[in-house]
């Protein structure tokens, strides 16, 4: 009802301001509109006006081609871009003289007009664009999904060596015709795609050639409604993002008017209309204390290629700057962690957008896109995003179709088998000696070496335990079963950057699971590395217990696990960064000033109230078991944190009538009492 209620008060806004969804500043110096096999000019309500191909004199057409038209059409009735169709039988060249080089939108209008001599809708083909290969035996009947046309977009660079040439090559296959209806070629705004991205997962940039093509896979609006190219300076078009959010009862639609929307100095009105940041997608009222659940979206996309993944963001939900910070995950690894939308733009209601660049590997098809509260406490738990752009990146072939690979290793296949024969028989002669050499060193190695102590190095963590970045899952609450997210999971090499080779002089002390360095993560944040050592007492169950129990547990009084690396035989925990230290060395032990008699009673009362938390509060009994002047961390401004749940246990639920009084932690930290029964 409610989103009823939201897309009714959008399609209103619609209608009222018309002459409000965009202000363009950018004037095309290359604006291509073809009608291919046309007779007369076909005007859109976007303005746009497609000319016959014959009545532009920068276009050269085939002139071997046949031009079709859907039969008995009424002369006085106002003609469409799919009326009519340039028919190819044989391999066929469009070609356009630009007057701006750089890349451009190319797009494609497909529709089968019927015609007693083509059936268009059985037709297969291939097209190539500046030596690029957009479709690789392209079939509409296989790729429209029931529709009556078809529209292709890509992005294409003209270069300006000799020619500014766009050549467009169409290429039956076997037989068949080849046929197109429109063709649209718009210069773009320079710097539209910046020169290096960042890739997800973080690493390196990936420098973004000229020669790179793309092709839109998804352009959506998150909360709003459909934008046609007449909502759009560039004639894009923005659907809404509904077929594509996992679970709908997670997000809650927001907008404002969009003449609101600010656009910062140097960022173009053209990266996207007003209309796409003043509508969203923020996380739903779950009427709980603390919200800890993602918003999904998931996108189908082709296999084997990487992906520009272009995100929109405007702050349309906050009364004040920097109270929106929040994560983006993409393909459940981090891409932003605790994002201020406000720190970038310095403003409300103000467009924002980044890139990133992510492979999608053999085996998977799917762009999993999440956003969700940050890690930090004492936040408001939001999370928002405006629109969203997928671009399919040219591979190495410089191809934008995945069948040309597949096809083109068949072909190869039968070339291969002559090598394979041969190989074949030469393996068979050697073979025989082979298996006498290896029996032979068989015999040799019959009485193994006694196995090495199983003990010496640490056992693997579990792989059920966590997944990649992902925080939390998808729509659900992180502190109501132990399935969820157990923190980031970091690289070994990320954590060996962060410490500098884990750099002696970083150590901030040692305890019983192992040594504790300071680093900073590849993001800037500092934090504290607790490394294990393979001989410590402590091990794979401390190790699990702490991942477990922190990332149920959200308290200002309670140190925060940022992430964990189980990678090489190591256990690593992340934790936030305490700058103050343990309190023990501002008892005794050290040259630090005394703490005054307020900032101890504040302390003594922080730790109690994050032991109180873990006895009360959480979703579970937590025992921590080895409370001591050690594990109380306080930061920079002395707030007390208490530390280490590795000997931390669930206490009794409510139909037990006991709990396990195995004695843990420093003995001389235990209750008078215990220590008493101990020695008895």
């Amino acid at each position: 009802m409610e989103d009823s209620i939201v897309l009714f008060f959008l399609c209103l806004l619609f209608v009222l301001l018309p002459q409000s969804i965009f202000c363009a500043s950018f004037t095309p110096l290359d604006g291509f509109f073809i009608d291919c096999g046309g007779s007369n000019p076909t005007k859109f309500d976007d303005s746009r006006v497609f000319k016959p191909d014959t009545s532009i004199p920068d276009v050269r057409f085939p002139a071997s081609s046949d031009v079709i038209s859907v039969a008995g059409l009424d002369s006085s009735s106002s003609p469409t871009l799919f009326d009519s169709a340039r028919v190819f039988t044989r391999i066929s060249v469009y070609t356009v003289r630009t007057r701006q080089i750089g890349r451009h939108w190319l797009r494609l209008h497909f529709s089968p007009v019927q015609n007693s001599h083509y059936d268009l809708n059985s037709a297969v083909f291939s097209v190539v664009a500046n030596g690029i290969t957009l479709l690789h035996g392209f079939s509409f009947s296989k790729s429209s999904a029931g529709s009556s046309h078809l529209l292709k977009e890509y992005v294409i660079e003209v270069e300006g060596s000799s020619s500014k040439d766009l050549v467009l090559t169409f290429s039956p296959w076997n037989g068949s015709a080849a046929f197109i209806n429109g063709i649209e070629i718009v210069s773009m705004p320079k710097d539209f795609f910046p020169s290096s991205i960042v890739p997800v997962p973080l690493g390196p940039e990936v420098v973004i050639s000229s020669q790179i093509a793309f092709e839109t896979a998804f352009r959506v609006n998150m909360g709003g409604p459909l934008l046609s190219p007449k909502n759009d300076s560039l004639w894009r078009t923005w659907e809404p993002d509904q077929p594509y959010i996992l679970n709908p009862a997670c997000a809650r639609k927001v907008f404002i008017n969009p003449n609101l929307v600010k656009y910062p100095p140097g960022e173009s009105v053209e990266i996207a209309p007003n209309w796409v940041y003043a509508t969203a997608q923020e996380m739903a009222d779950a009427n709980v204390t603390e919200q800890r659940f993602n918003i999904s979206w998931a996108f189908q996309v082709e296999e084997g290629f990487s992906y520009l993944i272009r995100l929109h963001f405007c702050d349309i939900v906050s009364m004040v700057l920097n109270s929106l910070i929040f994560n983006v995950y993409i393909n459940n690894q981090s891409a932003l962690n605790s994002f201020d939308l406000s720190s970038k733009t310095m403003a409300l209601s103000s467009a924002y957008y980044i890139d990133f660049i992510t492979d999608v590997s053999k085996g998977s098809n799917q762009v999993l896109l999440q956003v969700g509260p940050p890690n930090l406490r004492n936040l408001p738990s939001n999370a928002i995003l405006n629109g969203l752009e997928i671009m399919k990146m040219s591979n190495p072939s410089q191809s934008l179709d995945g069948n040309l690979g597949v096809l083109y290793n068949n072909s190869k296949n039968s070339e291969k088998k002559i090598w394979v024969v041969l190989a074949i028989s030469c393996f068979s002669a050697g073979f025989v000696v082979l298996v006498v050499i290896l029996l032979a060193f068989f015999l040799y190695l019959k009485h193994p070496k006694k196995s090495e102590d199983p003990t010496s190095t640490w056992l693997p963590l579990p792989t059920h335990v966590g997944n990649s970045d992902s925080k939390v899952s998808i729509c659900s609450f992180a502190s109501t079963a132990q399935s969820h997210g157990l923190g980031r999971i970091l690289s070994f090499s990320e954590i060996r950057e962060a410490t500098k080779n884990f750099d002696e002089s970083l150590v901030l002390g040692v305890g019983g699971f192992g040594k504790v360095y300071k680093g900073v993560l590849d993001n800037g944040v500092m934090v504290a590395v607790k490394r294990g050592n393979p001989g410590s007492r402590q091990g794979l169950t401390e190790f699990r217990t702490e991942i477990l129990m922190l990332s149920r547990l959200r308290h200002r009084h309670l140190v925060s696990l940022t992430g964990y690396c189980e990678e090489q035989n190591e256990m690593i925990l992340v934790y936030e960064y305490m700058a103050r230290g343990p309190l023990r060395k501002h008892l005794y032990g050290s040259n630090l000033p005394p703490l005054s008699w307020k900032q101890r009673l504040e302390i003594c009362i922080g730790a109690a109230k994050g032991l109180h938390y873990l006895h009360t509060g959480a979703a579970d009994i937590i025992i921590h078991r080895d409370v001591k002047t050690t594990n109380i961390l306080l930061d920079e401004n002395f707030t007390a944190k208490v530390a280490d749940f590795g000997l931390s246990k669930l206490g009794p639920s409510l139909d037990q009538t006991h709990v396990s009084t195995a004695v843990k932690g420093s003995f001389g930290y235990l209750d008078p009492e215990v220590r008493v029964i101990v020695r008895r």
